[in-house]
């Protein structure tokens, strides 16, 4: 669904199998770039595709999009600008997940877990989140973004998915502690 998307206009292909997930744009002329998502999980496809559809030209020339990605074990000013950094793609990927009759978690991508301190933060990233997701389905989604939801309402049969009622932070935004 991805390549008929976007393989014509954007010479981008996605692909599942990796350890990690990453954006390798293409090194060769006529070589189409690659989204790489982790293993087979879904979940991992849809928010590797909303990291995608927010990049922009530039961005996607960069492998990783040219961000930083500290691993696990960051320190708390580390977790809050990866949470930052995070807001808007775990929107989009709770929009996707939506459209494809998924149930959506928020991720921390901290796999030791947050320390009873860091649940208030934890919260509001929760929060912003899901705030997020309020006003792309008030203002509009990326165009990448809205080509790629339609395509999955299609494909899945669900309509209506930029209904702001549709979202809930007491159904469908437990925190998990991995992407």
């Amino acid at each position: 669904m991805f390549e008929q998307c976007f393989f014509d206009s954007y010479n981008t292909r996605l692909c599942g199998g990796g350890e990690e997930p990453v954006y390798l744009p293409a090194e060769l002329n006529g070589e189409a770039h690659r989204l790489i998502y982790r293993e087979d999980f879904f979940a991992s496809a849809l928010h590797e595709i909303a990291h995608w559809c927010i990049a922009g030209a530039q961005r996607r020339t960069q492998t990783d999009f040219g961000y930083w990605y500290a691993p696990d074990g960051r320190d708390a000013g580390q977790q809050r600008a990866f949470e930052q950094a995070e807001i808007k793609p775990q929107a989009l990927e709770w929009i996707f997940s939506e459209a494809a009759g998924l149930r959506f978690q928020v991720s921390v991508d901290n796999l030791n877990g947050p320390s009873e301190d860091e649940q208030s933060a934890l919260e509001s990233f929760r929060v912003a989140v899901w705030q997020q997701v309020w006003e792309y389905c008030e203002q509009g989604l990326p165009e990448r973004a809205g080509v790629f939801a339609q395509a999955l309402e299609r494909t899945f049969g669900i309509a209506g998915v930029l209904d702001v009622t549709r979202y809930s932070l007491d159904e469908t935004t437990e925190v998990s502690s991995s992407v």
